[in-house]
């Protein structure tokens, strides 16, 4: 059974993550075989606020831009 884990800024609507949910699992089978119903995705939202890069939160970098 694989695994899609998908993390990303919160934001998107139910919509988008249903069709992201189906172009991966579709994109999955054709690219490695095995049936949709195998394919598990999971997605996990996070805020601005608990992501850094480069030692920095993505929120005190965006203010900055």
């Amino acid at each position: 059974m694989p695994i899609i884990r998908v993390e990303m800024f919160e934001g998107r609507s139910i919509e988008q993550k249903r069709n992201l949910v189906t172009e991966l699992t579709t994109a999955f089978v054709a690219a490695c075989g095995g049936t949709p119903a195998s394919v598990q995705v999971v997605i996990t939202d996070f805020s601005s606020e608990d992501w850094g890069v480069g030692g920095q939160l993505i929120v005190d970098r965006n203010k900055g831009a």
